[in-house]
């Protein structure tokens, strides 16, 4: 089983990056690999158990649960329920701590899936590049626009 820690440190105070990472349904506007994003039922995007749909620029769609929301802990996790790549029981969790020399902040990705054997190195490398080292550049860039 996949196990991949990814983590990064943002020049950004956490309360900045927790705003933008704590839109479950907000990726879309800092991620270069996600076109479109939707909640399902209208429901609220910090609801536990909403649901995004969301299409990346390649046209693929995927289906995301929110499991667990923390403001106090900057924390969330999420599983994917529906994707076109060969991947199966994925959680993932992010988490964000303050860095206070220089009130910066420790940003960690994690997650566990399975996949079949023949994918398992090429699934492994593109969630850790293209998902979550993509998603650390982009949130940084997103940051600096932002200031």
């Amino acid at each position: 089983m996949p196990h991949i820690v990814k983590s990064t440190i943002l020049d950004a105070p956490t309360g900045a990056v927790w705003s933008v990472l704590r839109d479950f349904n907000g990726h879309d506007r800092w991620h270069p690999a996600v076109a479109t994003s939707a909640i399902e039922r209208a429901q609220a995007a910090d609801k536990i158990g909403c649901v995004r749909r969301f299409k990346l620029k390649d046209g693929s769609e995927l289906r995301e649960q929110l499991l667990a929301l923390s403001d106090l802990e900057q924390t969330f996790s999420y599983c994917l329920l529906d994707t076109p790549i060969p991947m199966f029981n994925y959680v993932a969790h992010v988490r964000l701590l303050p860095v206070t020399d220089g009130d910066r902040t420790f940003w960690q990705w994690e997650s566990r899936f399975t996949t079949r054997p023949e994918d398992r190195e090429g699934i492994t490398q593109m969630v850790a590049e293209q998902i979550y080292q993509a998603g650390f550049e982009a949130v940084r860039h997103h940051l600096r626009g932002a200031a």
